[in-house]
């Protein structure tokens, strides 16, 4: 239930994201094509980007979507498995829990700043995305390690398993 209210969450976002950094960018465009420019274009954009990048990446996450070694790992004698297993997830949840407190502590150091085309947008407010995107990826993370640990100690290479499910869904559209 959680996992289903986060990934209808971070699909709206992303695609909010997503349509909004399109929308700068033809505007953008748009406005130089008539010889003005948007002074803010190229600071807000990247913001966005970066934005984007994070709510993704927790999405991916929580839908095991990132680049792995499934035919490797799957190769690997149960025991191997299990404690390659345990100790990925360890890996990944620390490196974002080093990530997440890196970025609040760097949002107290901000202060006052503000970007430089649209100085009423604090620093700190862009900048956000770190610590949010980090805790997002960990619970994404938590939220899909009983699904992924079950298909793995059961030997399902969850990739090609996604890959046949869309093969599916094509076929039957």
């Amino acid at each position: 239930m959680l996992k289903h209210w986060l990934e209808r969450f971070l699909e709206f976002i992303s695609i909010t994201l997503l349509v909004t950094l399109a929308i700068i960018v033809v505007l953008a465009v748009a406005f130089r094509f008539f010889g003005q420019s948007l002074i803010w274009y190229d600071e807000v954009a990247s913001v966005v980007l970066a934005w984007l990048t994070y709510y993704g990446s927790a999405l991916a996450a929580l839908n095991r979507g990132h680049i792995g070694f499934p035919g490797l790992f799957l190769s690997f004698p149960k025991p191997l498995r299990r404690t390659a297993f345990v100790t990925a997830e360890i890996v990944i949840i620390g490196f974002f829990a080093v990530i997440g407190y890196g970025g609040w502590f760097i949002l107290s150091i901000f202060g006052d700043e503000t970007l430089v085309s649209l100085d009423w947008v604090s620093l700190s407010f862009t900048q956000s995305i770190i610590p949010v995107g980090a805790a997002l990826f960990i619970i994404a993370e938590i939220l899909s390690s009983p699904v992924a640990w079950k298909k793995s100690m059961a030997g399902v290479d969850y990739e090609k398993e996604a890959i046949d499910q869309a093969i599916t869904e094509a076929r039957q559209s």
